[in-house]
């Protein structure tokens, strides 16, 4: 029987099905065996419930993430009197602890292609826990302490947010993928609203805004627990490869350059900054400018000593959870609806999210010093169109780079966001603030002017993220079509080098064959299913297991099993098509065949011996 290898591996995966039949030899399926990231063959297979529960976990890790980071924002104007600090000073807050962020984040995305992606993770959280509860204890002359606190906090939360997406990314593929990432960054919105509401909730019930700072390191002690013992560590490309992992080995400058010729991710990180710089300064100043709209009013007295009024921070952290719910769930659905419609959907819903904003943030601007009620109904909207942003982009970033590069591909795009995000945001609103509040510095009314004329900075930025997300769109599809075609590139060019090599791991199962009859090995391959089975005839399974060393290059596990053919690809009705063999009628006799399992370029393999 002759081998049909006929055409690239490219015009291969063009097939919907593709077979491969040869005869004496191994050399149509060389087994790359080894990918440094594959598990041993034998592991079992991740169940879908410890998936889920894995994903509950990191959501709730994520949730106490984002919370803790809006804390010191719920309380801003507790923290202001008592350490008597200006608007800019208090910027610093945030911005040293996003530029921390984005230092380790590179640093974390590395390690995370290259290494136990778990224990990182544990690492990270265990560092962002200490240094979060330590800074509850700094004392009123020490406001440099509470500055390196959250620099430190930073630096253990890059761990996390670098790593758990790819996580996920590999527990999942297509639509549950979708759904997963959604649930992982709905906590975004919603946890920084619990970070305003838990926060001046904890500063009114104790009288001290310290203990807000108290709550998350309790929490999370909780979720790095669950995590040790429920998360597991997928093998990078897992979803793609049916369970198994795929050949890394790249070099770190080398994923670099990977990522910058990648338009997609280039215009959709750019376009994820400039929300990222909206978000954040709405997030760290919204609470204290609604604040001073109502002194602006004449309905509420500056606050000059602790406890200061925190209703505005409760309230605003209401509105961002049901917003943020809203706008991930609209944004989940309308993505699904019409992804097989429009294939370049993605980027065009972020940049609808995006340039919808606008008239929302300025109306808020405008509107508060005359109604804050109406002000809260815009800044609903507004975040709601924000929120339609926060599941899409983080699935973009998956689907349009590879599997072995995706840690370093979040970092990057975290370093980028973040620097010129919400890192800078924050404190440039508050240079801005206290340069016009400087020209009269007596007047209330002028410094809430000075915030309010500061915010404008927000909607010409959201302007230049929705012009991003759309030529984003231009390219949204080859690029994902390329990722998606890596790793069938990645099978056949592992099988064209392999082959010599089980040529040579063929010769001693002839030799062992108890019949004189040549082995035949069939191989069938179905696209869709990406399931790949074969038979083959000469041989047994107790002959092999004395010879199991001819096959320590592929390390495999020998075992006897019972199959009843489920791992068949649907439509396959021949095995052997020369021999006319069908699926029906080899069934019975098959369940009692010995069997061996090993891999083929990450994917399940399983030799009969007739």
């Amino acid at each position: 029987m002759e081998a049909r290898r006929s055409g690239t591996p490219q015009e291969k995966g063009q097939k919907d099905e593709i077979s491969l039949i040869s005869s004496g030899r191994y050399g149509s399926i060389a087994d790359s065996l080894a990918s440094s990231t594959a598990p041993m063959m034998g592991e079992p297979a991740l169940s879908t419930r410890r998936a889920y529960a894995a994903v509950a976990v990191l959501c709730y890790l994520n949730l106490l993430n984002f919370m803790d980071r809006y804390t010191i924002a719920g309380v801003l104007l507790n923290i202001q009197t008592f350490f008597d600090i200006n608007d800019s000073t208090s910027g610093l807050l945030q911005t040293v602890f996003i530029f921390s962020f984005i230092l380790l984040a590179p640093v974390f995305g590395y390690l995370g292609d290259r290494y136990n992606r778990k224990w990182i993770m544990i690492g990270g959280l265990s560092v962002w826990l200490v240094m979060t509860a330590c800074g509850s204890f700094v004392n009123k002359s020490y406001f440099w302490v509470l500055v390196l606190m959250r620099a430190l906090v930073g630096t253990g939360e890059a761990s996390y947010s670098t790593i758990a997406p790819t996580i996920i990314g590999d527990m999942f593929s297509g639509g549950r993928r979708t759904i997963a990432i959604s649930l992982f960054y709905v906590v975004l919105p919603v946890g920084s609203g619990l970070g305003y509401i838990m926060g001046s909730s904890m500063a009114t019930v104790t009288g001290d805004w310290r203990w807000a700072l108290r709550i998350c390191p309790i929490l999370g002690a909780v979720g790095v627990v669950l995590l040790v013992f429920v998360c597991p560590n997928p093998p990078r490309g897992a979803s793609e490869n049916r369970g198994q992992g795929v050949a890394g080995g790249t070099s770190y400058m080398e994923d670099i350059k990977y990522l910058l010729k990648n338009k997609s991710f280039v215009w959709s990180s750019l376009g994820i900054t400039s929300m990222s710089f909206v978000t954040g300064a709405l997030a760290f100043w919204a609470p204290t400018f609604l604040s001073r709209a109502q002194v602006a009013q004449g309905v509420r007295q500056p606050c000059l000593a602790e406890p200061c009024d925190t209703s505005d921070s409760f309230i605003f952290g209401a509105v961002t959870v049901a917003s943020g719910i809203f706008g991930v769930g609209l944004g989940t659905a309308l993505t699904r609806w019409l992804i097989g419609r429009v294939p370049n959907v993605d980027p065009i819903i972020c940049a609808v999210g995006m340039l919808g904003c606008i008239p929302c943030l300025l109306a808020a601007i405008f509107l508060a010093p005359r109604s804050i009620p109406v002000t809260y109904v815009f800044v609903f909207i507004g975040e709601t169109l924000l929120s339609l942003n926060w599941p899409i982009m983080g699935d973009i970033v998956l689907y349009v780079v590879v599997p072995t590069r995706r840690a370093t591909a979040i970092a990057l795009q975290i370093m980028v966001c973040h620097l010129l995000g919400d890192a800078a945001s924050p404190y440039i609103i508050g240079v801005i603030s206290d340069a016009l509040s400087a020209l009269d510095p007596v007047s209330t009314l002028w410094r809430f002017h000075s915030l309010q004329y500061s915010f404008l900075l927000c909607p010409a930025v959201a302007v230049l993220g929705g012009v991003f997300y759309l030529v984003n769109a231009l390219y949204i599809t080859q690029d994902r079509k390329a990722a998606q075609q890596f790793s069938e590139a990645d099978l056949y060019s592992n099988v064209l080098q392999q082959q010599q090599d089980f040529e040579g791991h063929l010769q001693p199962l002839q030799q062992m064959s108890s019949t004189p009859a040549k082995p035949r090995l069939s191989v069938i391959w179905r696209r869709k299913s990406g399931n790949i089975c074969c038979l083959l005839l000469g041989g047994s399974l107790e002959q092999t297991e004395k010879h199991h060393h001819h096959f320590s290059p592929v390390k495999p596990k020998l075992h006897a099993i019972r199959s009843d053919w489920c791992s068949l690809p649907p439509g396959r009705r021949r095995l052997n098509p020369e021999a006319g063999v069908t699926r029906a009628a080899r069934r019975s006799q098959m369940k009692h065949t010995d069997a061996m399992q090993t891999t083929v370029m990450g994917r399940t393999v399983k030799v009969w011996f007739c």
